[in-house]
């Protein structure tokens, strides 16, 4: 039985119910459905590994996961993560034929957004006209063919043009295609606001104040109908702090890239580490902005490489978290 808000539904990225290669994408799907998921943001990786364990091409693999979660009433939400696009160094024509296919793919899926984080490669262009181009270019191809494909942007917290959810939200007005919108993920509003992982205390300068004044000009500024979809992901205080001898760190590798592939809990899995104040972003980004569309959790949980935590637990704590959350946000009228 799916558990789940008045009208929001609950998904969860591939990748965040297994990073073991040996549980497949089709064990993955039934293990989130059986414990009470709505969806699942497919992670392009994941549906090629699937397709190579079967030496069947990736249309075909697209196809039949399509089948399956037909058979469990299951929704795909998302593919993800479409990344470095805009503005990248590369011809524009080679990455609209990959988006392109991307765009095939979803389509077979029955997804109906692409998930776009902000480009953090280091030799993109800063050029707005041309970042902005290049995304009306990528909506307006998943406007061009039936069903029409969504573009779900997303701040990344180390995007070099684009890092917080103003930001993002800019380039959505400017961009102004009404398949264009916002991705939001609270684990990028809580390190790029509030957390630091190479602070002592775990914390920036003036955190609180500047949380809940940037949750305030969310709730104010910030146009419901541009919120595609809500990601929800805690993170882990690092003890000791990152510094460049942290055995995580690698050269040229943004704090917070390192903080994300690592230390990214399922909210308030405080036993885990987890810190960040998720359920006070929550609650403003879904239940003061009145926002009743998907919610979906995207974790990064290192104990999941080796296999030894399985499709059906991490399933089970995702749920877990979920109903956590609703308590902390504090509308129990909803649960």
């Amino acid at each position: 039985m799916l558990y789940k808000m008045a009208s929001n539904k609950l998904a969860i990225s591939s990748i965040s119910i297994s990073q073991y290669p040996g549980h497949l994408l089709d064990h993955r799907i039934r293990a989130a459905a059986a414990g009470g998921f709505a969806g699942i943001e497919i992670v392009y990786n994941d549906l090629a590994t699937y397709g190579q364990a079967q030496n069947i091409p990736i249309q075909t693999a697209a196809q039949k996961i399509r089948s399956l979660c037909q058979t469990l009433d299951f929704k795909v939400l998302s593919l993800a993560p479409f990344e470095n696009y805009e503005g990248a160094s590369s011809p524009l024509s080679q990455r609209l034929a990959l988006a392109q296919h991307w765009m095939d793919i979803a389509r077979i899926l029955e997804a109906p957004y692409l998930q776009v984080p902000s480009i953090f490669a280091s030799d993109c262009s800063r050029d707005e006209t041309i970042i902005v181009s290049d995304l009306q270019r990528l909506a307006d191809l998943g406007a061009s063919a039936k069903p029409t494909i969504s573009i779900a942007y997303e701040a990344l917290s180390w995007g070099v043009n684009c890092s917080t959810w103003e930001s993002a939200l800019d380039l959505v007005n400017r961009v102004d295609r009404p398949n264009f919108g916002l991705c939001m993920d609270t684990f990028h509003e809580g390190t790029r606001i509030w957390g630091d992982n190479a602070s002592p205390n775990g914390k920036q300068m003036d955190a609180d104040l500047r949380l809940r004044e940037s949750l305030a000009r969310f709730v104010r500024d910030c146009p419901v109908e541009k919120i595609f979809y809500v990601q929800l992901s805690d993170a882990e205080r690092f003890d000791p702090p990152y510094s460049a001898e942290h055995p995580w760190a690698v050269v040229g590798e943004a704090k917070e890239f390192t903080w994300s592939r690592h230390a990214r809990p399922f909210p308030l899995e405080r036993e885990l580490g987890g810190y960040l104040p998720v359920a006070q972003i929550a609650r403003a980004w879904i239940v003061e902005k009145g926002f009743r569309g998907w919610v979906s959790m995207e974790v990064f949980d290192r104990a999941m490489r080796d296999g030894s935590v399985t499709p059906e637990a991490a399933a089970r704590r995702g749920v877990e978290s979920w109903k956590k959350l609703q308590v902390e946000m504090g509308d129990r009228s909803r649960l």
